[in-house]
């Protein structure tokens, strides 16, 4: 038994193999390119729940085809802004066009937030969801993690995720980008809430 994470992001596979030992499973953890598959999918969802989908499926459907045993997890994620009416939601890696640097994408939420001066007006959470198909059965399983906050009126240092330097969580006073190694590590992550959730579930059902 394998899980086969569709994702090259290595942080996202350090983080899946943590949970995975935090909940004391023994398991193998593979990308999707480690297993050959290569296809660039075509994320055309209106929502994170379809997006994750579209792509669990593709994977699925290549390990069907390669008689590759054990479990697909893909996700879909973004930022929603309340007062955006869930924007930039599963355009977020894309809002500000294909390939945009991350000033640009940033200087578009901020010029559209201009006009609500109040904290209580810039509410805003990430959003992860997680789907995991089970390649003998073809059982779907999908989970959903959110981390709440706020749209900060300035951003803090630009790198990492996307939208970290403009992103103040639930409880904290400056961006994510301006915390400590430690402060940052502390803060309910949507991916870690998603992901705990999809091991759960399978543990529910013995299938780890």
């Amino acid at each position: 038994m394998k899980i086969i994470y569709g994702t090259s992001n290595k942080g996202k596979i350090e983080s899946m193999k943590r949970i995975v030992k935090e909940n004391n499973i023994d398991i193998e953890i593979v990308t999707s390119k480690d297993i050959g598959f290569d296809k660039d999918i075509v994320e055309d969802g209106t929502t994170f729940e379809e997006n994750s989908e579209i792509k669990a499926i593709a994977i699925a459907e290549y390990c069907n085809q390669n008689n590759i045993k054990g479990i697909v997890i893909t996700d879909d994620a973004g930022l929603c802004i309340d007062k955006l009416n869930g924007e930039p939601g599963v355009y977020s890696a894309r809002y500000a066009g294909d390939h945009a640097p991350q000033i640009d994408c940033i200087n578009k939420i901020l010029d559209k937030m201009k006009q609500y001066e109040n904290m209580e007006d810039r509410t805003a959470k990430f959003v992860c969801v997680l789907t995991a198909i089970i390649l003998e059965t073809g059982e779907k399983i999908v989970a959903r993690g959110e981390s709440k906050g706020s749209i900060a009126k300035e951003h803090g240092r630009l790198g990492g995720l996307t939208y970290v330097p403009i992103f103040i969580p639930e409880g904290f006073n400056e961006p994510m980008s301006e915390m400590t190694e430690k402060t940052y590590a502390s803060v309910h992550n949507h991916r870690d809430l998603a992901m705990k959730k999809i091991i759960e579930n399978l543990k529910e059902r013995k299938i780890l």
